[in-house]
């Protein structure tokens, strides 16, 4: 008895280009997973010569998006919940001036994710990693310090216009700068804690930062 309708095909019954195509596509994944697991092995592995030697291309690849944090174990955890908030000086197409209000962009992620059970990593860390990253490599000003510094203040001005961009110029306005400061606000304790803490907020206000082409993702316009 024949049967018709098979949709199974052995990769031998294949085309040698069909069959080249999907073996190189097949090592090129492999080769990636590889690579990756083995840089992620040497940041979170104890340090050895070899993770010391090739310290500044693992800390290139894992940083800021791979970057393993254990805070949520760790034996005094975060207590505090801090706001990434920002604001932009627009130029009209009359050649005017205008800054913005502050707008929350930790709020909008914690909307995005409200009752969602699958909420995306970037929805969940992107902001938060990018901003605890740059808050740790500033110095008394403000101001970005070393390459690191200034490679995680570049990560953040891309978040921020990638995001706010077309809200800030739908109306063919330009951003010339931008401003970004956090709201740091402490875990209040519970009722029956004799704990006194501070519900009043702690505001960390960045320099304002021009805004360049450098600075824009793709999908981000600044006309």
């Amino acid at each position: 008895m024949q049967s018709y309708g098979d949709e199974s095909r052995p990769l031998a019954t294949l085309s040698l280009p069909s069959r080249i195509v999907i073996g190189t596509a097949a090592s090129g994944i492999a080769v990636a997973v590889l690579i990756h697991l083995a840089m992620m092995f040497l940041h979170i592995a104890p340090s050895n010569t070899l993770s010391k030697q090739q310290a500044g291309l693992i800390n290139d690849y894992v940083y800021p998006e791979y970057e393993q944090n254990w805070k949520l174990f760790a034996p005094n955890p975060l207590q505090q919940n801090t706001d990434v908030q920002v604001r932009a000086q627009l130029r009209t197409q009359d050649g005017a001036a205008r800054t913005t209000g502050w707008t929350d962009l930790t709020a909008r992620d914690g909307q995005a994710i409200l009752h969602n059970p699958l909420p995306s990593h970037t929805q969940q860390n992107q902001l938060r990693r990018g901003w605890e990253l740059l808050s740790n490599n500033l110095d008394a000003q403000s101001r970005p310090t070393g390459e690191r510094g200034e490679s995680f203040a570049r990560y953040l001005r891309r978040i921020v216009m990638l995001r706010m961009s077309g809200e800030w110029t739908k109306g063919g306005d330009r951003v010339e700068q931008v401003q970004i400061r956090s709201r740091t606000t402490s875990v209040l304790p519970p009722p029956w804690s004799a704990e006194k803490i501070s519900d009043q907020p702690v505001y960390r206000v960045l320099p304002w930062w021009p805004i360049t082409a450098n600075d824009l993702p793709e999908g981000a316009t600044n006309k």
